[in-house]
This record gives C-alpha cells, structure tokens and sequence, in this order.
C-alpha cells in the first residue's frame, strides 16, 4: 500500500520522530537567521565599495526592503496558509529566501540589491508565520513555547555565524562570499522539509482526518483540541480575526510585533556601523554583534521553557524590558568588557522579545486560527522592519551623538513591553 505524502515516515532509523521534526525546523530557522543578520554584517564593506556607490540613507532604503517583502511574504502566507498546507509554502519560501541571497551576491548597484533583499525578504515572509505555525502543530499543547524557541535558537545560531564568518572574512574576502554561503544550505533543508509531515490541523480541517490522526499517532499526540474537517475557506479572511473577543488582542498583537520587528530588523541592520561609530574597531563591533546573538540564543532556550511554566505573556514583558535597560546602558559607552556582557544580555531584548512573541501568539489563539493570526500579525509587524533600517539610517546621519542611535531604539522596546501587558490574559477563543 502507498504511504501518503502527508503520513509518509519522517526517518528511516536512530532519530525519534519528533526529534527529527525539531532538527529539521531548526535547520531551516537557521537560514532565515544567517540571510537576516548577513546584512547587517555586510554594510560596512558595501559603504566602502566604490562599484556599489551607496551611501547610508540607500543603506537604510535596502535594508527596509526585505521588510517590505516580508510584508507581502507575510499577507501572502496568512491568505494561502490553509489551503496548500504549511508544509508546502515552507519548501517554496525556503528555495524563494535562497534565490534572494543568490541574486544579492551578484548585485551590481544599489538597485539590484535592493531587489535581492526584496526577494530574501519574500520568501522569509513567508517561511517565519509558517514555521512558527507549523511547529506549534506538530507539538503537544503544554511544550509549544518550548518547542518554538528550541527551534528559533536555530534563527539565532545561524544569525551568530554571520558576524563569526564576516570576522574571519573581511575586509580581506570579499563581502558577496557571505551570500554565496547563504545559498547552499537550502540544497539540505528542502530535502528535510519533504520529510516531514503535513499539519493535523490542516489535514482534518481538508476533509482528511484519518491521515491527521496517523500524523499524530506518529508524533504521540494526543489531541483533544483538532478540529474536525471544515470549509478551508473559513478561516481565510482577515475578518475572523477581528470580531467578537479576538478583536483587542489581535490589534495588541499587531502594536506588539511592529515594535519587535522594529528592533530586529533596525538593530540587526546598524549594530555593527552603531559600534564603529562608538570607537570600536569592525573585528570588535562584529564580535559583540556576535555576542548579542549568542544571547538570543540562550535567552529563547530559557524563556521558552520559563514561558511554558509560567505563560508566554510574562515572558514577552521581561524580554522587552530588558532591552530597554541595555540599550539606555550601552549608550554611556562602557568598558568593552561590559559592552560585551551588555549585548549578550540584550540579544534576549532585542531580538527574543520577537521570538518569544511569537510563541505568545501561537498559544494564545484557538487552533483553527493560529496560523492565520500569527500570519496577520507579523504581516502588519513587518511595517516596523521596514521603519528600523531607515530610523537606523537617519539618526545616524543626523549629525547627533551615537548614544541617540540607543535611545531611538529603546523607546519602542519600552513602547512593545507595555503593549504586551495589555492583552488580555485568557486564551482567545472564536467569536
């Protein structure tokens, strides 16, 4: 008998099920950390190449692009979500993401790089809600937060290799080799994503639910949350989203993702140039964006597990908070060793804030929804990642001292914790 697509084995031998299914999520995170973080960690030598002849304002403009893409990435993903199943949209976002990085390489001027960015920036838009979504699926109820940070230290670890491989490669390398690296990974994680299973959730709600059920006996989930088979065109509209209960919280969710996205995209953009404008040389600026990384990496491990135990919303706060005070912190420019303990306990700030909020929105709404709204959130989000790169770019070309590039970025962190007390504290149910 034929096994179906969506039940097929995920491994052969020696790998538990759900082992596979994390180490798979966490590969393809760890691309879409390295194609964000590599621009960042690029821009020094892109002002400094004169074939490119880009100033700091085109640099803000780019980097605001893949913003952009992951805008239509994002509105693309939460309209088409349930009707290809996210399995799917994920192996297409993956190889759309890579083709980006293959066309970024090859840019020639300021033009084509903007629109190698706007293609990385499509297919992660597609790929992140997906993911997140997908992974959440695919896990039992009490350990999503955990699940979905296990995975996101992939985004993280890949976002560290960047600032490692730019230390080592520049200026002597030049700086397109570091797309070229983010091409040739996808050759490996689409492989892996073909392995996987379909959603439970997708399969029962298209009509197929003996195939969810093998899905989750596979997994050893047992579910007394699926839903049963339904119109997939129930869930499609934006409209569900916002009526009866679920209007508050998904308009907070939405004020919550820009200002995380905000954070992400600005501060993954101009760290490395902030702390050269600070005294630091670019081996140490890239070392202490390094640093940040590593702290997003540990910060999500423990705030998912801490998130499972005592809920997401907590969570979400203190990480916002804790960005607030590192970034007021670094703007008196302490000692370098302390820079250093600073942006490894801000990466939990900055950039964990936005994981973990992703997790907070993924438990928060019923299942049905949970991938539309996570869609539809860093969908609207995406307006912050188009606004950091270019906030970045203009206090620092303002003529104002560095620390203003500090504060300009503390005040929306500050903005997303209170943001995140307001939603309501009960899971929202449908209307």
């Amino acid at each position: 008998m034929t096994v179906p697509s969506a039940t097929r084995p995920l491994v052969r031998r020696g790998i538990s099920a759900k082992t596979f299914m994390l180490l798979a999520a966490w590969i393809v995170a760890s691309l879409e950390g390295y194609d964000l973080a590599v621009y960042g960690v690029s821009v020094p030598a892109l002002l400094g190449d004169p074939s490119l002849g880009i100033d700091k304002s085109e640099v803000g403009s780019i980097g605001s692009t893949v913003g952009l893409g992951m805008l239509i990435g994002a509105a693309l993903a939460g309209a088409l979500v349930h009707r290809t199943g996210p399995r799917r949209l994920l192996v297409v976002g993956a190889s759309v993401f890579s083709l980006g990085m293959a066309l970024s390489a090859a840019a020639g001027g300021a033009s084509s790089l903007g629109a190698g960015r706007l293609v990385v920036g499509l297919g992660l838009g597609v790929v992140l809600p997906t993911l997140n979504a997908f992974v959440a699926d695919l896990s039992e109820p009490e350990h999503r937060s955990r699940n979905i940070t296990l995975m996101m230290s992939g985004y993280a670890a890949g976002a560290l290799l960047s600032p490692l491989l730019g230390t080592a490669l520049l200026p002597d390398v030049s700086y397109r080799w570091l797309y070229v690296i983010g091409v040739l990974p996808v050759f490996v994680a689409v492989p892996l994503l073909l392995r996987l299973p379909e959603s439970p959730f997708h399969l029962s709600r298209t009509g197929r639910p003996d195939e969810a059920r093998a899905v989750e006996a596979r997994l050893g989930l047992a579910r007394s949350d699926a839903e049963p088979a339904s119109d997939p065109g129930r869930w499609l509209g934006l409209g569900s989203l916002l009526t009866g209960g679920l209007a508050l919280s998904t308009v907070l969710f939405w004020a919550m993702s820009f200002c995380g996205l905000l954070l992400v995209f600005g501060i993954s953009t101009w760290l490395p140039s902030i702390m050269q404008a600070a005294g630091f040389s670019l081996g140490s600026a890239l070392l202490q964006t390094a640093a940040m990384w590593l702290g997003v990496g540990c910060g999500v491990i423990v705030g998912g597990r801490v998130a499972d135990a005592l809920g997401a919303r907590r969570v979400v706060i203190a990480a916002f908070l804790v960005g607030t005070v590192s970034l007021i912190a670094m703007s008196t420019r302490p000692p370098t060793p302390v820079m250093f303990v600073l942006m490894f306990v801000s990466g939990f700030g900055f950039i964990g804030s936005q994981i973990l909020g992703n997790a907070f929105i993924v438990t928060r709404y019923p299942d049905a929804l949970r991938a539309n709204g996570l869609a539809w959130a860093l969908s609207v989000g995406r307006f912050g990642a188009i606004v950091g790169p270019s906030l970045g770019a203009f206090v620092l070309g303002s003529g104002n001292g560095v620390e203003w590039a500090f504060y300009a970025f503390a005040v929306p962190a500050l903005i997303g914790a209170l943001v995140a007390g307001a939603v309501p504290r009960a899971r929202l149910a449908t209307a």
